[in-house]
């Protein structure tokens, strides 16, 4: 039995209120924005729930809120990434449920488009943004300026110090899983990555094969193949072709970097008569990391380490709006990071 809150313990904010009254969180917004806004049965759960645990939302805030727009901004590095498309989806979705007009953004990687998205989300008002920077090539004075001004909860890529909140996925979980994975059950991998990458948690993940692989006692092998830019089946078909040509493989296993680069290179071993998976008839294993969702419907199938994108997504909104509610400032930035999932397939 849930006991009326006398004090003892207190509610701090409306996730709280929200957690405790079994109410989801936009529709707890929604109905403090306007209670004629839900359904009257919903109203009826809500108002119960307030006298249960005789919770006082702060009236001040909630009256700033009105005075904003209802605007918020959702600005990714390249819509045309499944990754991206389906976090951003999920946001839009939220968002709308809560009551806001959500307007989607796409940066297609490039630094001064991402400035521009900025500068005209300036202009718009909005009640508060979330914002997958480019991450390495992001103009982070362009963005600290950003930041200082409107409300914003960083997602995907971390610029350390920058925005309110960060909400990601752990990279290093990613790649120990699948590499833990692959050399459990057979030959070590090599890493197979772009030499220049886009995607802004590359980085992170070759770092983490390396500090893996030397754990567990294998030498790493990174392989970096040519190409910039957001086509990545391109870049890894092409890669793939030539390290297969000359014979840069050390062992039967490779892990690509990202689930679109294991396609490209998929693509590659089909074109040269290179039988992949993990039978014994196979003469190469592949698996990867992001758990595209085309991973489970390439030939073979795709072994990969999979996001946690409700978290990721449900997370992120969460947070801008309860810092929006906050008055847009949290006493301090706060980080969280969602492990990955092994996905087992038929690749690896």
């Amino acid at each position: 039995m849930i006991r009326r809150q006398t004090g003892m313990t207190k509610i701090k904010n409306m996730e709280e209120f929200a957690a405790l009254s079994g109410i989801s969180r936009p529709t707890v917004s929604k109905y403090f924005h306007d209670p004629d806004s839900v359904r009257p049965t919903t109203r009826a759960r809500i108002e119960a729930a307030l006298e249960r645990f005789d919770y006082r939302p702060n009236i001040y805030a909630v009256n700033q809120n009105r005075k904003l727009t209802k605007n918020i901004g959702i600005v990714v590095p390249y819509l045309a990434d499944p990754f991206f498309a389906e976090i951003a989806r999920y946001l839009e979705q939220s968002c709308i449920a809560a009551g806001y007009r959500p307007s989607l953004f796409s940066s297609h990687g490039e630094q001064k488009l991402e400035n521009e998205i900025l500068d005209g989300l300036q202009s718009m008002k909005p009640a508060g943004v979330l914002l997958a920077p480019l991450g390495r090539v992001s103009d982070r004075s362009a963005i600290e300026k950003f930041c200082a001004t409107v409300p914003t909860v960083l997602f995907d890529s971390n610029l350390d110090g920058l925005g309110a909140a960060f909400i990601g996925s752990d990279n290093f979980s990613f790649v120990s899983q699948t590499v833990e994975y692959m050399t459990r059950t057979g030959e070590p991998p090599s890493f197979f990555e772009m030499r220049t990458p886009a995607n802004p948690n590359a980085n992170k993940r070759r770092k983490a094969y390396v500090e893996v692989m030397e754990r567990l006692g294998f030498e790493p092998h990174i392989i970096k193949v040519d190409g910039k830019g957001w086509a990545f089946e391109e870049i890894g078909h092409k890669g793939a072709l030539k390290v297969l040509a000359e014979n840069e493989l050390r062992t039967n296993s490779v892990l690509c970097s990202n689930d679109r680069l294991a396609i490209g290179f998929l693509a590659a071993c089909y074109e040269q008569g290179i039988r992949v998976g993990r039978r014994d008839d196979c003469a190469l294993r592949l698996a990867s990391n992001d758990d595209h969702p085309f991973a489970k419907f390439t030939c073979p199938s795709l072994t990969t380490a999979a996001h946690d994108y409700d978290n990721v997504a449900g997370r992120s909104v969460e947070t801008l709006f309860e810092l929006i509610e906050s008055g847009g400032k949290f006493e301090t930035r706060s980080e969280t990071l969602f492990p990955a999932r092994l996905v087992l397939r038929d690749s690896a």
